[in-house]
């Protein structure tokens, strides 16, 4: 699409979306603008990617036909005031903050136009991230269309309800976080047991890696995988057994739980 993006701020994952839209070739990296606080950063992205840079959150609001607002929540409102005499009379709006729903985007712009509310994870800058993605009803089908295919670039990408993204930071948001913990926890279980501490992430890792596509590819319910591993009387189903005894699905559960009710009181205080 002929389009110009615009990213007003310049953090890791605005950095890992612009690294998905050139690698992809969606559109010509010269139509790309960005700004940020941090001048070293901004500069970084240039010369890597070979974007456009702005001084100004303004110049991005003027050349942008989609503007990312890739910023920390509690800046949205601040931004958007500094911004909303500036954009394009049919611009759109991307959203990728946790809590900031797209009524209080539509309230700060202080008129209704086509928001796109989006919500990436971590694994972006490695080209897995899941993506959720939810509209208001002026969107466009083919700037969601648009969308999706940037996010697409950075992994997988599915359209929400939004009465669904506070359970999305819950179950993929944050959980890149309680995918870590178990990945070390494997390679303590792993170092415990004689092996390397580089060796051990590398199979706690690459496991943990390859259970995710079975789940992702064999379109199979994962209690089928997990039966499929335990030989009767055998090793998997005595680790299960353990797991099982001290509430290992039930605290996953709770955590993410937590974390979608932390990102429910988040949208209230915005």
């Amino acid at each position: 699409m002929n389009k110009n993006i615009g990213f007003i701020g310049c953090g890791n994952m605005a950095q890992a979306i612009i690294g998905g839209i050139v690698k992809s070739g969606l559109i010509n990296s010269k139509s790309i603008m960005a700004s940020n606080r941090s001048y070293e950063k901004l500069k970084s992205t240039e010369e890597k990617y070979g974007i456009l840079t702005a001084k100004s959150n303004d110049e991005v609001a003027r050349f942008s036909d989609l503007l990312f607002l890739s910023v920390k929540p509690n800046v949205y409102k601040k931004v958007i005031e500094e911004i909303k005499e500036e954009i394009k009379e049919d611009v759109v709006i991307v959203t990728i903050a946790a809590g900031v729903d797209i009524k209080s985007v539509e309230g700060w712009f202080e008129k209704k136009l086509p928001i796109i509310r989006t919500m990436p994870n971590t694994s972006a800058q490695v080209g897995e991230s899941m993506t959720a993605v939810c509209v208001n009803d002026v969107v466009k089908e083919e700037d969601l269309n648009f969308t999706v295919d940037i996010f697409k670039s950075l992994g997988r990408a599915e359209i929400v309800d939004e009465k669904l993204m506070d359970a999305v930071v819950g179950v993929s948001g944050s959980s890149g976080a309680y995918v870590y913990m178990f990945i070390e926890a494997l390679a303590d279980g792993a170092v415990l047991s004689g092996m390397t501490r580089k060796m051990a992430y590398e199979f706690a890792a690459q496991s943990v890696l390859g259970a995710a596509k079975m789940v992702l590819e064999t379109g199979q319910h994962p209690g089928i995988l997990k039966d499929n591993v335990c030989s009767p009387a055998g090793t998997t189903i005595d680790a299960v057994y353990s797991l099982e005894k001290n509430n290992f699905r039930g605290t996953v559960i709770e955590a993410v739980k937590k974390c979608t009710e932390k990102s429910i009181e988040m949208s209230k205080r915005v």
